[in-house]
């Protein structure tokens, strides 16, 4: 797991990368938003982490800059805004446009390392759900038409029969490629097959 640390204030990205390390979390750190995004490219993208952004780093971009510009990344690494007393509007805006929280400072360091690992359970939590629907996404382009179409019929609650009438098929056709289905998609039957694809809608 990693935490990634972006303020302006060297004294604090100190304090915070030894207060995180002693509770043994890898961080990073870095002095702007700027620098972020140029290691982003880099950064392992499956591995659990979460980012604690300072809200304002003047005269370089602001962390609400910076949060606008993470795009999708912000979904599975959580961001935790720290935000000086005349930015707590900020704040709040940025939790209601997808942030994960925002500390006031000063701020107690148990608050803070309680916030971050619920943070980063979060990322482990979206970045497994992501890598199970890749690899749903996967198991669906070996299906052929057949199975598919025998595949839409029984998420709709047809019956074997009601299936081959639907599809004009025999009905042994529509089990061969039931069971077939079944097996390329590791399921043992339709409800399975049912909470299995609603991974993907989640």
């Amino acid at each position: 797991m990693l935490v990634y640390l972006i303020d302006d204030e060297e004294v604090l990205r100190d304090s915070l990368s030894w207060l995180l390390e002693s509770r043994d979390l890898t961080c990073r750190s870095f002095a702007s938003g700027e620098a972020f995004l140029e290691a982003l490219p880099l950064l392992p993208t499956h591995v659990a982490s979460c980012i604690v952004l300072d809200i304002r780093m003047e005269p370089m971009m602001s962390g609400i800059e910076l949060f606008h510009k993470l795009g999708e990344t912000r979904d599975a690494w959580p961001i935790i805004f720290l935000s000086g007393h005349g930015d707590i509007s900020l704040a709040v805006t940025a939790v209601k446009q997808g942030a994960f929280d925002f500390l006031e400072k000063p701020f107690a360091d148990n608050q803070l390392v309680d916030r971050v690992f619920e943070a980063l359970s979060l990322s482990k939590s979206r970045i497994a759900q992501v890598a199970q629907s890749e690899m749903i996404k996967q198991k669906l382009t070996v299906l052929s038409h057949r199975e598919l179409a025998v595949m839409e019929s029984i998420l709709n609650g047809r019956s074997n029969r009601e299936a081959a009438d639907e599809l004009d098929m025999k009905v042994r056709t529509v089990e061969v490629h039931r069971a077939s289905l079944f097996k390329k998609m590791g399921v043992k039957g339709a409800v399975e097959l049912i909470n299995l694809l609603q991974v993907l809608e989640v």
